[in-house]
């Protein structure tokens, strides 16, 4: 069978397995005592530590494909009381959570929305009065945030450079003019070049950049123009990520016509065309969609069968712990999901009456953690090793995939060769309990391809 054929086959709507269960399968939120609790226990673990992510979600204006939580607003006036509500919502958590002010940060990320649209002085503001609160070693902190290079100056480098950040991921996206208007993110490809020689100038050490294949307008041509300018730039990692069309949770995504947006076959081909230059030129594939030079510790840690995958995506750190700090910010503890509110006037109004602002989250059954590790171990190694009755029941549940040579099995040892990478996502249903009832609700998961 073709590769065409194979991306037409398995273009099915699966998730990307950041967290299991997914957001959209969770259904027992924990109550107001249970999740601090979560946390007190997570934090009991020897050589404790916790990854802190911080959500901010002002952008100046509505990027169509954009499928995270934003407000999108030009009132700068905004920055400083939403600074003041993240740190209130981390003292909630410093009252109610003992031992959490003597658990050392291990990783801060900044991510949004766009969080340089806060200023330079906004942002030390809140980095220093965080790291205040919860302590850290400089030997080992690491600081993390996401930029978007049409709102992002020098200052805002200087004032986290200052505070020990040394990676920098830049939104990129696409760089073809006709892309780019019509995902309304305008972008000249200077401002991402002069962002990157600051940031290395500043002592940046590891710099991410994100793109996206999919977008209406794209084709095998313009990805082959991206591709050739990403590797001038030689970002130390790269994202390239599949665009998720929903439609049904987006509606600004309503405004593309089908005829724009590559589907199937013709979409991967797009992903083909950065992969493949990429590999040449020496980046490592890493899990999924992501590419890391061999000098980079995330490549290291793929290398060490030690990466991790969380809500921030793939990382060589581990901890017990992350809390998800702002609005929708996503929290997870080795037996617990949680979820801020989503609406920033939910998000404040509870924040201020002194509650941790909780939308929803999930408590893990021991058999959530049994699979939650399974998925892990797969989409970090690209391979897992089966249990009896799991073994028993796979020739049968991957059968197509073994046909097509997507995956291997070899006893109890179940493998995703290079071949199988793109189906990955395809391979970790097999130990999803929930995903049959959520796909018969409706739609929920953008497709694979």
């Amino acid at each position: 069978m073709s590769r065409a054929d194979l991306f037409a086959k398995y273009d099915v709507p699966v998730p990307r397995y950041t967290s299991y269960p997914t957001v959209p399968q969770w259904h027992r939120t924990p109550t107001a005592d249970e999740w601090p609790a979560s946390v007190a226990k997570a934090l009991e673990a020897p050589a404790k530590s916790i990854a802190v992510y911080v959500h901010i979600p002002f952008c100046e204006s509505l990027c169509t494909f954009c499928g995270c939580n934003t407000v999108i607003t030009r009132d700068h006036g905004r920055e400083g009381s939403y600074v003041d509500l993240v740190l209130a919502e981390l003292d909630l958590y410093l009252r109610a959570v003992p031992g959490l002010s003597g658990t050392p940060v291990r990783q801060l990320h900044l991510g949004g929305g766009t969080p340089t649209f806060l200023s330079g002085a906004a942002l030390g503001t809140l980095v220093d009065e965080l790291r205040e609160r919860l302590p850290s070693r400089s030997d080992v902190f690491e600081g993390s945030v996401e930029v978007d290079p049409r709102v992002t100056h020098i200052t805002h480098l200087e004032a986290l450079a200052a505070r020990g950040f040394r990676r920098l991921s830049l939104g990129v996206q696409d760089l073809d003019p006709d892309v780019q208007r019509l995902v309304n993110r305008v972008q000249p490809l200077s401002l991402t070049e002069d962002l990157c020689r600051v940031a290395r100038s500043l002592g940046y050490a590891s710099i991410n950049l994100d793109l996206i294949y999919g977008l209406p307008g794209q084709t095998e041509r313009t990805m082959a123009r991206l591709v050739e300018a990403v590797l001038a730039l030689s970002p130390d990692r790269l994202a390239v990520y599949s665009f998720a069309r929903v439609p049904w949770i987006k509606p600004a995504q309503r405004r593309f016509r089908d005829d724009q947006v590559p589907e199937g076959a013709a979409k991967r081909a797009l992903y083909e065309a950065v992969r493949e230059p990429l590999l040449a030129d020496g980046y490592v594939e890493i899990g999924l969609d992501h590419f890391a030079r061999p000098h980079d510790e995330l490549a290291k840690a793929a290398e060490a069968r030690r990466l991790h995958r969380n809500f921030m995506g793939y990382t060589d750190v581990h901890t017990g712990t992350l809390l998800g700090l702002g609005v929708s910010g996503i929290s997870e503890t080795p037996d617990c999901y949680h979820q801020n509110e989503k609406v920033l006037t939910l998000y404040e109004r509870r924040v201020r009456a002194g509650e941790i602002p909780t939308l929803r989250g999930h408590v893990l059954s021991t058999e959530d953690r049994r699979r939650r590790r399974k998925i892990a171990e797969l989409m970090t190694t690209f391979g897992v090793r089966l249990d009896p009755t799991e073994a028993e029941r796979a020739p049968r549940a991957l059968e197509a995939l073994l046909e097509d040579g997507l995956v291997r099995l070899d006893g109890e040892t179940l493998t995703v060769p290079e071949d199988g990478r793109a189906f990955l996502r395809n391979t970790a249903t097999f130990f999803d309990e929930y995903l049959g009832r959520q796909l018969a609700t409706g739609p929920t998961y953008s497709t694979s391809a």
